[in-house]
C-alpha cells in the first residue's frame, strides 16, 4: 500500500491510501473476476489518476444545492470524499470487490463520516441506487463496451432532470458516449482542460458536461 496526501484547488488536501503501482493483483476468491474484472484491469481502480484529481478539484467550487449526487466508477473517490467534506449528498459507486474497503480507510484518514456507498456494475441493474440530480466520473470511458454501457446505467439512474459531469483524458470513446447520450435526451457542452494539477503536473482532458430537462 501507499500513502500520500493528494491536493484539492481550493481545498484541504486529501490523504489517501492507495494501491503501490499497477503490477498488483489479488482475487483468491474470484470476486472481482465474478464482476468482469480482468487481472489487467485489477489495479486501475488503486490509483490516484489524474483526471479523478481534476474531478476532485471541480467538486471543491460546484454547486451542491440539496442535490442527490452519484460518482461512477468511484475508484478511491476523491471526488466523492470532497462533496462529502463540503457536506454534500453523495453516494459513490465502483463494481471492484476493494473500492468500498479502500473508501472506508480513506474516510478514516480524512477524519471523515461514513459516506454511503453502493456497488456500481454498469452492465447490471442495482435498483437500490435510485435515481440522481447530478452524476459525477472521471476518465469511465476507457474500454470499447463503456459508452454504451455507461449511457444505460446514466438513463437507469438520473433523474428526469439531470446534470452530468464527465472528466475525459481525450478518451478515443468520448464520441460514441456523447451519441449515447444525445439518445437519452442529454444536451452536451464540451469544455477543454488545459490547466496543470495541483502539484504542476500539467493535464489535458475535457469536461463533458450533459444536461436534460
Amino acid at each position: 500500500m501507499k500513502f500520500q496526501q493528494v491536493g484539492v484547488v481550493g481545498g484541504d488536501d486529501l490523504a489517501i491510501r492507495s494501491l503501490l503501482d499497477c503490477q498488483q493483483y489479488f482475487d483468491p476468491l474470484g470476486e472481482a473476476e465474478a464482476a468482469g474484472i480482468s487481472p489487467a484491469t485489477w489495479p486501475l481502480f488503486g490509483q490516484v489518476w489524474p483526471s479523478a484529481r481534476k474531478l476532485a478539484d471541480l467538486m471543491q467550487f460546484r454547486e451542491l444545492g440539496g442535490r442527490r449526487i452519484l460518482e461512477i466508477g468511484c475508484g478511491l473517490a476523491l471526488a466523492s470524499l470532497v462533496v462529502h467534506r463540503r457536506l454534500g449528498n453523495v453516494t459513490a459507486t465502483d463494481c471492484h470487490p476493494l473500492a468500498s474497503g479502500f473508501l472506508s480507510a480513506n474516510l478514516a484518514l480524512n477524519h471523515l463520516p461514513e459516506l454511503k456507498y453502493e456497488t456500481g456494475n454498469w452492465a447490471r441493474s442495482n435498483p437500490l441506487l435510485g435515481e440522481f440530480d447530478l452524476i459525477i466520473g472521471s476518465d469511465v470511458l476507457y474500454e470499447r463496451n463503456h459508452p454504451e454501457q455507461l449511457a444505460a446505467f446514466i438513463q437507469l439512474h438520473a433523474a428526469p432532470m439531470a446534470e452530468v459531469l464527465i472528466v475525459d483524458p481525450n478518451r478515443g470513446n468520448r464520441s460514441a458516449f456523447n451519441k449515447a447520450m444525445a439518445l437519452a435526451g442529454f444536451v452536451l457542452i464540451d469544455t477543454p482542460i488545459d490547466t496543470p494539477l495541483d502539484d504542476g503536473s500539467p493535464y489535458r482532458g475535457r469536461l463533458l458536461q450533459y444536461c436534460r430537462g
